[in-house]
């Protein structure tokens, strides 16, 4: 009974802190501190934001809970997607904090995944942890846990928020 009313206690609280949102986003960095591209290496779960081909911020993340297992192919396979996309839009009130949104399936993969009869999935974002879970810190990065998603710490969301304008290339590698 105590661990029913504790998972019933996290799950209210998740949605609660999910409606209330990450607050305010940071304002736009000055454009000489501004990516013009974003590099994620899946295998070294390492994300790198470039400025005219030299790196301005490192960041390591954590990745979809089967992105060891290739690229992304279909809804729920809990993999993150391989190849160059963009940002193509951002949510300041997501369920975790703060979010960009990856412009992922491509018409490849929507293509592909149509081909072998699945949806391609969607709504992969580099995002922060869920509202209200910041406290976690660095410790998310023991293990992947999004559904396909590039997570990092909510302070690190806040800098790459300012530095990343929306149509920012992205090429997400092995």
């Amino acid at each position: 009974m105590a661990l029913a009313i504790v998972i019933v206690s996290l799950f209210a609280y998740t949605k609660l802190m999910a409606r209330i949102g990450s607050g305010s986003p940071p304002p736009d960095a000055p454009l000489a501190q501004q990516a013009d591209l974003i590099r994620v290496y899946k295998f070294e779960r390492r994300m790198v934001l470039l400025k005219r081909d030299v790196p301005i911020s490192t960041y390591r993340v954590s990745l979809g809970q089967a992105a060891h297992a290739g690229p992304k192919q279909r809804e729920g396979d809990e993999k993150t997607p391989e190849g160059r996309y963009e940002i193509d839009w951002r949510n300041p009130k997501s369920m975790a904090h703060l979010s960009l949104h990856i412009s992922y399936p491509s018409p490849d993969d929507q293509r592909n995944a149509e081909t072998n009869g699945f949806p391609p999935g969607g709504n992969i974002m580099i995002h922060g942890l869920p509202n209200g879970w910041g406290m976690f810190g660095q410790a998310h990065r023991l293990w992947d846990w999004t559904d396909g998603c590039i997570a990092v710490t909510n302070a690190e969301m806040r800098d790459i928020w300012a530095r990343v304008p929306d149509h920012t290339p992205i090429d997400i590698m092995p």
